[in-house]
Order: structure tokens, then sequence, then C-alpha cells
């Protein structure tokens, strides 16, 4: 599995996935689509489409990854996700096959995924890249509409050491006359997606231009704005292709988005006084916009959860962090997890002060016990940081 073990569980390549879909009669054929990726923001952008989609009466299915209490959480149909005996069926029904052909865990999941929603015959499926986007596992469906969110550094050592490069993987879900919306304008890999528009005569989109104003959500970073306005450039190409989504629906759809497709993590409020706040961003570009906001909140003191993966330039992100906090070091319980001594290392040989913790919930509960009524505390630093806790 590719989230807990790295790039070791990683397959760059659609072969398994293709024999597996046409062992399953290629449900991905069988429902409508829309494909989303990015390295930053694709999550929320999908669960902004689903919802509003939901809000218009469709039935809709939403695939995402990773989970963060269930892995059911990564296969819904208008929020609810799917059945365990779905889950255990479909495995007794192909196990021969999966263990034969060795399939990977992301491989099988995008299977059974595909598989559910074309069963349950959804009108749409809103389906998030798990890595990259021209060999990831979702890239065998031939949606309506792609979407490609911000670009970062994340993951390099299996989509490349530049911006242009990665961008180039992302890219790879353009398909031939298929509209791609991009959100925002970054000079250096916005060449790369008008190439590959119009390498496959995609009409090219972008959201940040078109969308002129704001739209309100009930996910609190302010980061969603950019996302947001790339979910309501997509539902306006949907409705060109018939869609029957209002204006209403819009607005409602935006505001009810944790309760119609139950997202979770993103600059979530746990709890106030103290105020709790948790955020699952992960690599540079993400934790800058978090704590950029983060830093605007009123607080007497401010004590940081922090934990990280392995794979991560932990020197520079941690650049972004404030110093004058109080850190509770902590490593999330997964193989791929930094250990927390290398971590409370590096920090404080660049002056951040801090204890280590052996796991989370305990770095979580100092950090509570520790702090008075006024005080603020952030949790994350990782995906599986925040999934300790929420």
């Amino acid at each position: 599995m590719y989230q807990r073990q790295g790039s070791s569980a990683f397959k760059k390549d659609l072969t398994n996935t293709l024999a597996l879909a046409e062992r399953l009669h290629n449900p991905h054929q069988k429902f409508k689509s829309v494909h989303v990726a990015g390295t930053n923001g694709k999550g929320s952008t999908s669960h902004m489409i689903a919802s509003v989609l939901q809000e218009a009466g469709y039935s809709v299915g939403l695939y995402t990854s990773p989970h963060l209490k269930d892995f059911r959480e990564r296969i819904r149909i208008n929020g609810i996700p799917i059945p365990a005996e779905e889950v255990v069926g479909f495995v007794h029904n192909n196990q021969a096959f999966l263990e034969e052909r060795q399939l990977s865990f992301f491989e099988m999941t995008v299977g059974l995924a595909f598989d559910f929603f074309a069963k349950q015959e959804v009108d749409i499926a809103v389906i998030e890249v798990g890595l990259g986007g021209r060999l990831d596992s979702t890239n065998i469906i031939q949606p309506l509409v792609s979407v490609i969110t911000n670009i970062g550094y994340d993951h390099m050592q299996m989509l490349g050491e530049t911006l242009v490069e990665i961008a180039v993987e992302k890219a790879g879900i353009i398909k031939k006359h298929t509209p791609v919306i991009i959100s925002e304008q970054q000079v250096e890999v916005w060449p790369v997606f008008q190439a590959t528009a119009k390498r496959n005569a995609a009409p090219i989109y972008l959201a940040e231009d078109l969308v002129e104003q704001s739209f309100k959500t009930d996910l609190g970073g302010w980061y969603q704005q950019k996302n947001s306005k790339a979910a309501v450039q997509t539902l306006e190409i949907l409705r060109s292709f018939g869609y029957a989504v209002s204006d209403s629906d819009v607005e409602k759809g935006l505001l009810k988005v944790v309760e119609n497709t139950g997202l979770l993590g993103r600059y979530q409020m746990l709890q106030e006084h103290p105020k709790v706040i948790c955020d699952t961003a992960h690599n540079a570009e993400g934790l800058r916009l978090v704590l950029e906001q983060l830093l605007q909140e009123p607080f007497e003191q401010l004590h940081m959860v922090v934990g990280f993966v392995n794979d991560k330039n932990i020197a520079e992100i941690l650049k972004l962090f404030p110093r004058k906090a109080q850190y509770y070091f902590c490593s999330p319980a997964i193989p791929r997890g930094l250990p927390v001594e290398m971590l409370a290392e590096e920090a404080m040989s660049l002056g951040f002060v801090g204890t280590v913790y052996a796991s989370v919930n305990e770095a979580f509960r100092s950090a509570l016990n520790a702090a008075n009524s006024k005080d603020l505390i952030y949790v994350g630093g990782s995906t599986f940081v925040v999934a300790e806790i929420v």
C-alpha cells in the first residue's frame, strides 16, 4: 500500500488496471465521470463537485484517496461509504486473479470502485487521481471533463524533480476532445497544459480567470477559494452537457460539502477553548498557505503537534513553521512515518523548542493539557497525523 510503505508499493504502469477492468467487463465504460488531478486541492475540489451534483439530485459516485479512518471512505455514493460486504464480496470473487497478477492495493481499490459505481448505476462519478496522472490507475476512464488543480513539489522521486516534469505527469489526464479545467495559472507549468491540450484538441479553461466571484463554502481554509473556482467552472461545463445544476444547487452544495460528502481534515476546527485546528497539508505549497492562515488566528500561545512521512525535505518544510510556538513532535503510526527522533533533531537544530512523544495521541493529549482556553493548537504535517485524532 503506497500510503503506508511509499515508493516500493507504487506501480507506474496501467497493465494490471486494464487487465482487472477487462475481467470486470470494463465497468469504467458504464458511467459518466469527472477526473481530478493536482498536487494540492484535488481532494477538496472533488468533494465540492460531488456535493453540488448531489444537491442537484444526481446519484454521485466519489472516489478519493487516501482515507483517514476507514478504507470505505475512498468509495462513496451520495456521501455513503461502500458497504463492507461489497468490499468482502469483491475480494472473494476476484482473489485468485488479484493474487496471481500481484495487483497493488491501489489497483485493486480502483477496480473495486469502478465495479461498484457501475453496478449501482450512478449518474456520474467524480474520480480523484491517486498519484500523478498519466500512469495513475484511475487514468483508464474517458471523462466528460478533466480538472487539474495546483502543481507543487511532492512525490518527486516518482513524478520528477521539476515542476515542469511533475506537470507533464498531471497533464496525462487530458484526453482528446475533452475539456480540461486548470484551477490557477502557474507561469512555469501553464505552457505544459496549453501544449498538451492543443495536441489533444481539448478545450482548455483557466478557472481563476473565468470565475470572477468568490464562493462561500463550509471548508475553512483560505486556499479553498481556488478550489471552489475550479469546481464551479467544472459544473459550468457539465451544464453545457445537459446536467441540470442551478445556481442554488451550486450555492447549497458548496456550503454543505462536509455534510454531503463526509470530507474531513481540511482546516477543520475540532474544538474551541482551546481552539484546535487540524489540516492534512503535507507539502511546502500546501503548508505555506495553511500556516499563513493559522498565524492570523487569535491566540495567547501556539501549540504545534507535528509529524511527517519520511520522503519529505524536512529541513525545507520546517523553515515554513513559526519559531514562537511550543512543539510536540511525533510520528504517524505507519511504516513511512519519519522517526520522531530525526524530526526533533532537525527541528531543534533550527531553533525550535519542543518535546518528543511516542505517539500522535500522546503528543495531542499533552498539548491539550498544556493549553489554556485562549491558546491555539494545530495538528498536522501529514494526512496520517491528522487521521489519528479526527
